[in-house]
C-alpha cells in the first residue's frame, strides 16, 4: 500500500523523468535542464531519444550565440541531460511527467509500468489536455500523487502551465508541482479536471467552429484566418493553428470534451475527421487545411485552393468622394481613414454642430499622429481640409459612396438607408458598417438592393487593418469589386462572407467570450486564472474578461442575443451571468464596473 503522502516529507524534484521525446516531451525536457535539474529522457524509441539530445544541442547552441548562456552553462544543462529507451529508468525520479500520444491504452500502459518502478514518494503527473486525469489516476496504484501537468507548445517559450487536480489529488503533490513551476520561470494555474482545462477548453471550441465555418463555405481559409489575426490581434488564424496542433490532435480533444459537455460547439466539425483519417493531420504530414513545403515545415505553399494574386473582379465604378454618416467614434475614425487616403469626404450628422464636433475630433487624433511623427503637419492639414461637415444628408447628393455608422438598431438604419435612397446619385454605393444585423434588411429599405453592401470596419478605424465585406444575396459583382479596390486604397485588408449574424470574428470570437463567462459560473477557474490562461497560453492579447469589460457587456450580449437567435443553438445562448450584469447596470469600464471594477475618470 502507498504511503500516505501527508506522512512523508515533500520531494524537492530535483530529479524528473520525461516519458515521451516528441516536440512537447523534448521541450520540457529543455526546461528542466536549464533550470538545474537533473533530466532523465525515455522513449521507445532510440530515434526520438537521439533527435531529443540533438534539439537539445541546437537550442543551446543558439542560446550561446545569443549570449543567453556561456558555453560552460551549455556543457552544464547538456550534461544534466541522459536519455533512455526503458522506463526502469525512472526509479530514482523525484516526479515523472508523461507525455505520451493522447490515448487512454497507452497512457494507462505507461502508468502501471511507473507504479512497479518508481520510488513511492515519486509524483507521476500527466501531459495530458484532452482525458480524464482522475481515470488515470484512478488505475494508479498511488493516485493521490498523480496530477496534471499541462505545458503548452512551445514549452521553452510559453510561460503558461495549467496544474490539474483530481478530487483524488493530494494537495502537498499540488504544492510541490506548483512551487517547481514557478522556480521553471513560469505561471502555474491550479485548474479541476475537465477535458482541454482552461486554455484548450475555450479555444478548441473556438477552433471548432472555425473549421466548421470554412467546411460550410461562408468564407475562405485565408480570410477566416486574416480576420481572426487582424480583428483580435491574435497570433495565428484558427485553420493556420489547426494545422500546427495537429488536425487528429484536435479532435482528439473535442471528442473528449464534447463527451463530457454534450454542447455541439464541441461536437468535432465533421472536416477534422475527413482530414484525420485522409492522414492530412496539417504541419506535420505536409498537409491539411493548407499545404506545406514537405512534412514538418511551416511554409505555406500554393495549392488548388490559393486564391491567384490580383485575380481580376469585374471593373468596379469610379470613387472619388465618400460620404460618412453619425457623429461618434466609428464614423470620425472611418472618415479620417478615407481622407488620409486622398478622397473628398462628407461628414454629415443630424446637426452641423455634431458634425463639427466629429471633424474636430478628427482635427484631434491628426494632431497626435504629428506629435508622434507618423504624419507632417502639412499632411495632417491637407487631411483635414478634405473634410466637410454638413448637418443634413443632402449633402449627400454628389458622393460615390455612402457609408453608415450611426447607432446598430436596424429601425434607425433602414430609415437611414431611405434617406441614402433620396439623396443618392444614381450608380452611387450604399454601405453599412453593421457589426451583427442583416445587412440584406438595410438594402431592403432603398429601391436599388443591388448598390447596398456592408463594410464592418473594426474599431479604432484609423489603426484596424479589418474590413469584413459583407454580400448580401442582391449586392452587384461590380459593387462588390469596387469595395474591395477602395478598401486596398485606403490600405486595409478586405475579407469577404457572407450576409450572417456576427459575419467571420463576431461569430467566432463571442461563442469563446461566452463560454469564458460559464467557466466562472460553473466555478471552474476565476477571472484571473482564466484571462491569464488565455494570454499566457494562446497568445492572446487580452483575456476574455478584459476584453469583455472594453467592448461593453451590454453591446456583447446585444451580439451574444443575435447569434443565438440566427442559429438557434443552445450552446450560444447568452450567459445567466452575463444578462445579470447587464441588468444591474455592470456595463465594463465604460461605466465603472464589469466583470472587474475600475477607478473612475
Amino acid at each position: 500500500m502507498a504511503t500516505p503522502l501527508s506522512d512523508t516529507p515533500l520531494p524537492q524534484l530535483k530529479t524528473v523523468a520525461v516519458v515521451g521525446l516528441g516536440t512537447m516531451g523534448t521541450g520540457i525536457a529543455e526546461v528542466l535542464a536549464r533550470a538545474g535539474r537533473e533530466v532523465i529522457g525515455i522513449d521507445i524509441s532510440e530515434a526520438a531519444a537521439t533527435q531529443a539530445v540533438a534539439a537539445l544541442e541546437a537550442s543551446t547552441a543558439r542560446a550561446v550565440q545569443r549570449e543567453r548562456l556561456t558555453e560552460q552553462e551549455r556543457g552544464d544543462v547538456l550534461s544534466r541531460f541522459r536519455t533512455f529507451t526503458e522506463l526502469a529508468a525512472a526509479a530514482d525520479a523525484d516526479l515523472v511527467i508523461e507525455v505520451t500520444p493522447e490515448s487512454y491504452d497507452i497512457k494507462q500502459q505507461v502508468f502501471r509500468e511507473l507504479d512497479a518502478v518508481v520510488r513511492p514518494e515519486a509524483i507521476l503527473a500527466t501531459g495530458t489536455n484532452a482525458l480524464s486525469v482522475t481515470r488515470l489516476a484512478a488505475d494508479s496504484a498511488r493516485p493521490e500523487r498523480v496530477l496534471g501537468l499541462h505545458f503548452f507548445n512551445p514549452a521553452p517559450a510559453m510561460k503558461l502551465v495549467e496544474v490539474v487536480s483530481s478530487v483524488l489529488t493530494s494537495p502537498q503533490a499540488v504544492g510541490a508541482v506548483t512551487d517547481l513551476a514557478i522556480e521553471l520561470g513560469k505561471e502555474p494555474v491550479a485548474v479541476g479536471d475537465r477535458p482541454g482545462f482552461v486554455a484548450d477548453g475555450l479555444l478548441f471550441g473556438y477552433l471548432n467552429q472555425a473549421a466548421a465555418m470554412y467546411e460550410a463555405k461562408y468564407a475562405s481559409r485565408e480570410d477566416i484566418d486574416a480576420a481572426m489575426r487582424l480583428g483580435c490581434g491574435l497570433p495565428m488564424g484558427p485553420l493556420a493553428l489547426l494545422d500546427l496542433i495537429g488536425v487528429d490532435t484536435a479532435r482528439t480533444v473535442l471528442e473528449a470534451m464534447y463527451a463530457e459537455s454534450h454542447d455541439r460547439l464541441h461536437a468535432p466539425a465533421p472536416i477534422l475527421k475527413q482530414l484525420s483519417e485522409a492522414g492530412l493531420t496539417g504541419r506535420k504530414s505536409g498537409r491539411g487545411f493548407y499545404s506545406y513545403e514537405a512534412p514538418g515545415s511551416a511554409t505555406v505553399v500554393r495549392d488548388a485552393l490559393t486564391p491567384l494574386e490580383g485575380a481580376a473582379l469585374v471593373p468596379g465604378r469610379t470613387v472619388r468622394s465618400v460620404g460618412v454618416a453619425g457623429s461618434g467614434t466609428m464614423a470620425s475614425g472611418i472618415a479620417e481613414v478615407f481622407a488620409k487616403a486622398g478622397y473628398e469626404v462628407v461628414l454629415a450628422a443630424r446637426s452641423a454642430e455634431k458634425a463639427q464636433a466629429a471633424k474636430a475630433r478628427i482635427g484631434k487624433s491628426l494632431s497626435r499622429s504629428v506629435d508622434k511623427g507618423r504624419m507632417t503637419a502639412e499632411a495632417a492639414a491637407q487631411t483635414l481640409d478634405l473634410i466637410a461637415p454638413a448637418g443634413t444628408y443632402d449633402a449627400f447628393a454628389d458622393v460615390d459612396l455612402a457609408l453608415e455608422a450611426v447607432a446598430e438598431d436596424l429601425a434607425i438604419k433602414q430609415q437611414l438607408f431611405a434617406t441614402f435612397d433620396k439623396v443618392c446619385k444614381p450608380g452611387a454605393i450604399l454601405a453599412t458598417t453593421t457589426s451583427s444585423l442583416p445587412v440584406v434588411a438595410c438594402a431592403r429599405a432603398t429601391s436599388r438592393p443591388q448598390d447596398v453592401i456592408g463594410m464592418h470596419f473594426f474599431n479604432p478605424a484609423p489603426a484596424m487593418k479589418l474590413v469584413e465585406i459583407v454580400r448580401t444575396v442582391l449586392t452587384a459583382d461590380d459593387v462588390h469589386a469596387t469595395v474591395r479596390e477602395v478598401c486596398a486604397k485606403v490600405r486595409k485588408h478586405p475579407v469577404d462572407c457572407g450576409d450572417r449574424a456576427g459575419f467571420i470574428v463576431n461569430a467566432l470570437l463571442f461563442p469563446y467570450l461566452n463560454n469564458a463567462i460559464k467557466m466562472v459560473e460553473e466555478h471552474y477557474a476565476t477571472l484571473d486564472d482564466i484571462d491569464a490562461a488565455m494570454k499566457l497560453g494562446g497568445g492572446y492579447p487580452m483575456g476574455p474578461f478584459e476584453l469583455l469589460d472594453v467592448v461593453g457587456l451590454d453591446v456583447s450580449l446585444a451580439i451574444e442575443k443575435v447569434l443565438h437567435r440566427e442559429f438557434r443553438d443552445p450552446g450560444l445562448a447568452p450567459a445567466p451571468l452575463l444578462e445579470h450584469l447587464v441588468a444591474a447596470g455592470c456595463l465594463g469600464r465604460k461605466t465603472g464596473r464589469g466583470f472587474r471594477e475600475y477607478a473612475r475618470r
